[in-house]
Parts: C-alpha cells; sequence; structure tokens
C-alpha cells in the first residue's frame, strides 16, 4: 500500500543568488565527484564476483539511486528557478529577500529574512516566503503591526527595522 498525500501548494519558484550558487555547488558536487566516487567502489565491488551477497555493491547501487534522485530533482528545480539579483526600488517595503526585525508584546525582537523555500534555515533566521509569516509581512513598512496565526494562537509583532543587502557577485 503506497503513503498517498494531497497535492500542496506548489512552493515559491525564488531564490537569492546565494541560495542559487549553494544548490548548484551541491548539484555540481553530486554529479562530477560524489558520483564517479561511488560509480568506482560499485564497480570495484561487482568485480568481486557474487552480487545478490556483496554488501557493498548493494549499498553503493542504493547510493547512486539516491544521488541519481537529487541530481535530477535539482536540475529541475534549478531549471524553473528565479534568481532574484537585484534589491527592489522601494526599500521601506518588506519583499523577497529582506532582512526584517520583529518585536513582540513583551519587548524581544527576533530578525528573519525572507527567502525561497529551498534556502530555509531557522538557525540563520531564513524563512521561506510560503510560511505564514512571511506571507502577513509581505509589503509591510517600518512601525506596521502584523497579525500571525500560529499554533500556540494569534502573535502580534511590530516591524522595527527592514533592510536588504546586496547580492554577492560571483564570478
Amino acid at each position: 500500500m503506497g503513503r498517498w498525500r494531497p497535492k500542496g501548494k506548489p512552493a515559491s519558484k525564488y531564490i537569492t543568488v546565494e541560495g542559487y550558487h549553494k544548490l548548484n555547488d551541491e548539484l555540481q558536487y553530486l554529479w562530477k565527484q560524489k558520483r564517479p566516487e561511488i560509480t568506482q567502489s560499485v564497480q570495484e565491488a561487482a568485480a568481486q564476483g557474487d552480487r545478490s551477497e556483496n554488501a557493498e555493491y548493494i549499498y553503493g547501487k542504493k547510493q547512486l539511486r539516491e544521488i541519481d534522485r537529487r541530481v535530477r530533482f535539482l536540475s529541475k528545480r534549478l531549471d524553473d528557478m528565479t534568481v532574484v539579483d537585484r534589491v527592489p526600488e522601494d526599500q521601506s517595503r518588506v519583499f523577497f529577500g529582506a532582512w526584517v526585525e520583529l518585536e513582540n508584546d513583551t519587548g524581544d525582537t527576533e530578525t528573519y529574512r525572507l527567502v525561497g523555500p529551498d534556502e530555509t534555515d531557522a538557525g540563520r533566521g531564513y524563512i521561506s516566503i510560503d510560511a505564514p509569516l512571511a506571507r502577513a509581512l509581505l509589503k509591510k513598512q517600518v512601525d506596521d503591526e502584523v497579525e500571525v496565526r500560529t499554533p500556540a494562537g494569534e502573535r502580534c509583532l511590530f516591524i522595527n527595522r527592514i533592510w536588504y543587502e546586496e547580492p554577492a557577485r560571483r564570478d
């Protein structure tokens, strides 16, 4: 029996320059370094004879399938992405790529950056543009109040600061 899941809302196709380079670097590493290494080890394991009980051969083939699946995903995803390589003209509002400092009712501050769904990282404060908080922040300005529904209930946040960083150029 398979695991059927209803089709979800498609992820946004936006990505920062840094995120694009990170995914592209992973693709190049998998395709040019990791896959040839694993292929070589599978060939060596196959040369040892009986493949049905050869753990190195079986594990190597499994690794190749996982690498190939990831390579297909990254290739297709990178082709469909729109790289946002400039800051918006109106930097007083929250748009894709913005850093936003928020303050809650108790005076605690949190800082987030709105990025594509492929580059989210809670440890660095990167949240997906598709996240409810990011959706609530879009097009807001400093001193605006934002209501966000969370599993713990409604949260009221105030925007203290908005800023953008110029994308790093890579040659």
